[in-house]
């Protein structure tokens, strides 16, 4: 529903569409832009000087902290003023002077960001991006075009990430990596460019991974990347191995997306 004001949540410096719909408890700051076609959940904060265009969909909980610019145009020549949107989640985390951008008619017009997920400061989400769960993305990590985060994966500050890559669930990228290739499930990276470096050990043991499964995950790593053999032959042995560990088979799913090399 559409406020001028109730209860004091909205600072009378704040500039709103009457075409954005924001719920009756949602908070925004002084000197705060929110444009036409913006929907706000409930509970959700907008800091001082934040900016958010539509159309866009933000569903509740969410913080987005001063001078974050949420839903802007996409950076992208052959953008051409196309109807395209953002659709966020719940209890996100958007800080100071991050970037997010709406999608392009030359994906499916949608940037989507899941829930539960840290964007620190000066962060960049470009168009067409798909961000799942639980996602960490530390200060000034960027990220091109089309390219897609999984679940609990954590980017370093400064990772850079090429347009269309794919970084699997529960991975970590370290501070500075540079990434121009898939990051499969559970893979430390570091380096420009990346390299794997191992399984993400401490980020497993922290989310409960039993100590079997995680053994189960560093027999996969050294099938793939130490035992000389082919990808297809490498995939085949951790299919087998999928039918003991079932949570091996995203990892193999993984492998088996051809849309982009790995990182090796």
């Amino acid at each position: 529903m559409y406020r001028t004001g109730l209860h004091g949540l909205i600072h009378p410096t704040a500039v709103i569409d009457p075409g954005a719909e924001l719920d009756a408890d949602v908070e925004v700051g002084p000197f705060a832009v929110i444009g036409s076609r913006v929907q706000i959940g409930a509970r959700t904060r907008i800091g001082p000087h934040a900016v958010l265009r539509g159309p866009m969909r933000i569903g509740c909980d969410n913080r987005i902290f001063q001078f974050a610019s949420v839903g802007e145009d996409p950076q992208d020549k052959k953008y051409a003023g196309e109807l395209t949107s953002l659709e966020m989640g719940d209890r996100n985390q958007i800080r100071e002077f991050a970037t997010l951008h709406r999608g392009t008619i030359q994906d499916q017009g949608v940037t989507r960001i899941g829930n539960d997920n840290l964007f620190m400061a000066y962060t960049h989400v470009a168009h067409d991006c798909r961000i799942g769960d639980q996602v960490i993305m530390a200060n000034a990590a960027s990220l091109g075009g089309h390219v897609e985060i999984q679940d609990w994966a954590i980017l370093g500050g400064f990772t850079i990430v090429h347009q269309f890559c794919r970084i699997g669930t529960h991975s970590f990228c370290a501070m500075g990596s540079v990434l121009n290739k898939n990051v499969p499930p559970y893979v430390m990276v570091d380096g420009h460019p990346a390299e794997p470096r191992g399984i993400n050990f401490e980020g497993l043991h922290r989310r409960g991974f039993s100590a079997d499964s995680i053994q189960a995950i560093k027999r996969a790593y050294r099938t793939l990347y130490m035992a000389n053999l082919k990808r297809d032959d490498a995939l085949a042995r951790i299919r087998e191995m999928a039918e003991v560990t079932p949570i091996l088979a995203v990892f193999a799913d993984f492998i088996a997306d051809t849309n982009r090399s790995l990182v090796r």
